[in-house]
């Protein structure tokens, strides 16, 4: 009987995520050691080439997240190595990480999104009327994000040339009320609906990771036709961006209105304590260890 493959995996880096990314590498480093794979957990510098030339290893195991690790660097770099890896490609993960250019494509293919603009350091006045959304355009865990509500009379401070919070753009988006609803997909099927109840506030970083911070009820308590079409246009937007692997697919629903909208993919979904996609696949009666066994038989390279 041959040995299982040796196993890279890549966490931490240098985004804004590290912390967290540490903390899905370390559980999923666990996983596969429970399966007796051969494992190395690599903290990434910018000289992961060197770190990868030392271990030579068989598979990367991408557990990374944010700038550097999710938008198709590190990707780019595995494939000119011709190292397999998890997760999706360069093109997938670069369109998924750049919020407004994926929401375009999401747009010309009749999914439904919510209105939004790219704005420039110095704003002076509202540039959409109350109650938006001001986030960054590449990053994720809810980093930077900032609700204006209804009624605000002053612009916030994160667009000011004073307060300017973010590189290049910012994304204003029109804040959909109502149910934080995500789903995840794992090859070509979607895993149920799951809807995230923050304790305190809204769905930010605290909420996401601490302990306690959001209830997540799957499956949702939503109508059935509800969670097809969550599930449908989950599937369609990861095959639309050419992801590979596990994504999650994040949703707001206003149910007063019944406006539905698609916010964003995630390819480097979270694999922590607290993630949201190990309690959907454990749903379906796949535990986490059996998860990541998934993930790292679906690597390659080209992907």
């Amino acid at each position: 009987m041959s040995a299982k493959p040796h196993i890279a995996v890549l966490m931490g880096g240098w985004s804004p995520e590290r912390e967290i990314s540490l903390i899905s590498g370390e559980k999923c480093a666990a996983a596969l050691r429970a399966l007796d794979y051969q494992v190395s957990e690599v903290d990434v510098t910018r000289q992961l080439d060197t770190q990868l030339a030392q271990l030579r290893p068989d598979i990367c195991f991408n557990a990374l997240h944010g700038v550097g690790g999710e938008d198709g660097e590190v990707q780019g770099l595995l494939e000119v190595l011709e190292i397999p890896y998890t997760h999706s490609g360069v093109r997938a993960s670069a369109l998924a990480m750049d919020k407004h250019l994926s929401k375009q494509i999401f747009a010309a293919a009749s999914l439904p999104v919510a209105s939004s603009l790219l704005v420039e350091e110095g704003v002076s006045d509202h540039p959409m009327v109350p109650p938006y959304v001001v986030k960054p355009v590449n990053q994720g865990s809810s980093v930077g994000v900032e609700i204006i509500h209804d009624g605000s009379n002053a612009v916030p401070d994160s667009l000011t040339s004073k307060g300017w919070a973010f590189d290049g753009v910012a994304m204003v988006e029109e804040y959909i009320a109502g149910h934080e609803l995500t789903c995840g997909v794992m090859g070509d099927t979607a895993l149920d609906v799951m809807e995230i109840v923050p304790v305190n506030g809204w769905y930010d970083y605290r909420a996401k990771y601490d302990d306690g911070g959001s209830r997540h009820d799957c499956p949702a308590d939503i109508d059935a036709a509800l969670a097809a079409r969550i599930q449908d246009i989950s599937l369609q937007a990861h095959m639309l961006l050419g992801c590979r692997g596990v994504t999650r697919a994040d949703f707001r629903y206003d149910a007063d209105a019944e406006t539905l909208v698609l916010l964003e993919i995630n390819t480097q979904p979270g694999m922590t304590p607290v993630s949201l996609v190990p309690e959907m696949a454990a749903h379906r009666g796949i535990d986490f260890n059996h998860l990541v066994q998934w993930i790292v038989e679906d690597a390659s390279c080209r992907r």
